[in-house]
């Protein structure tokens, strides 16, 4: 059974950092982009960041300069560095990946972050 497993969120004071990683296991090959999206209480889930398997890199306007996603294509993982944290960020992050040349999608568990101020 192929599954995204996310570790890294916790609790932070502002200004922190954190650093998620999540890796794809099971039967997935052939990993096309990986990305990030995260949903705060109330509101819906939406897009943090994504890379694709070529490197090229896409985030939100609300992160861009303080996270970096990046990923290691051997070990089918997928980072991200979250810098100058602010407590807006606070959130569950979800871990998403897709397969090249397949309709076929994955979705981590979430992890928690916390920001606090």
């Amino acid at each position: 059974q192929a599954q995204l497993v996310e570790s890294g969120g916790g609790l932070v004071q502002a200004g922190g950092s954190l650093r998620l990683s999540c890796t794809a296991s099971g039967s997935i090959f052939s990993i096309g982009a990986m990305a990030w999206y995260r949903q705060a209480p109330g509101k819906e889930r939406e897009f943090v960041a994504r890379t694709r398997r070529s490197g090229s890199t896409n985030y939100a306007d609300s992160v861009k300069g303080r996270f970096t996603i990046s990923r290691d294509n051997y070990k089918n993982t997928v980072y991200l560095q979250m810098d100058s944290l602010k407590p807006e960020d606070t959130g569950v992050y979800y871990c998403y990946a897709n397969v090249i040349g397949s309709s076929s999608e994955y979705w981590g568990q979430g992890t928690q972050v916390a920001v606090s101020s």
